[in-house]
């Protein structure tokens, strides 16, 4: 994912507080505040908010990766019941609930 200055802008206030006076061209020099009581933010202070954002997404990406790697918690306590990892009284517990609802 890559962030915009609109992105930037969003995360600022709620609401329809700016648009664009060229739509197909969203940069700094476009950006319109049609809200009185919002300001315009300068260009560098837009341009410091998107890269802040952008490293924010960008650090996180281990931590997204690594958690897509791991199977789910139900393949996990599978794998724990079926390899008899879990202790006697966890498969019997897995295994009352298991009986009770079987796979369709």
């Amino acid at each position: 994912m890559t962030y915009t200055l609109e992105d930037y802008l969003v995360s600022l206030h709620q609401g329809q507080w700016f648009g664009w006076s060229d739509t197909k061209n969203k940069i700094y020099a476009n950006l319109v505040i049609h809200d009185d009581t919002k300001s315009k933010p300068s260009e560098a202070d837009c341009n410091a908010g998107v890269a802040a954002l952008q490293k924010t997404y960008d650090d996180a990406a281990y931590q997204r990766n690594r958690v897509a790697e791991y199977p789910s918690i139900g393949d996990q306590l599978d794998m724990i019941y079926h390899n008899g990892d879990g202790g006697a009284e966890f498969q019997a517990a897995i295994k009352a609930v298991k009986d009770k609802y079987p796979k369709e």
